[in-house]
């Protein structure tokens, strides 16, 4: 398993909880209680940059393409 070097960024005024990206990237991000996301593992503090293994580029970018309200972005690493 590679170490995440990609984020894939929440947009807090923009997402409002529907839940693709979690269905996505199920066990790297779940839902809370109002149906937002939140990276598995990472401290809430850092609730808006998921990190992203190498392994889950296609669906991060799913995930940034299918978003329906357009909250998430990819940042790659190097």
């Amino acid at each position: 398993m590679s170490a995440p070097r990609h984020t894939l960024h929440v947009d807090w005024t923009r997402c409002d909880g529907r839940g693709l990206c979690a269905e996505l990237l199920e066990g790297t991000i779940a839902r809370d209680e109002w149906g937002y996301p939140f990276a598995v593992g990472v401290p809430a503090s850092a609730r808006s940059d998921i990190p992203v293994r190498s392994d889950q580029l296609d669906a991060a970018e799913d995930a940034v393409a299918l978003c329906p309200v357009l909250a998430l972005r990819l940042s790659r690493g190097v």
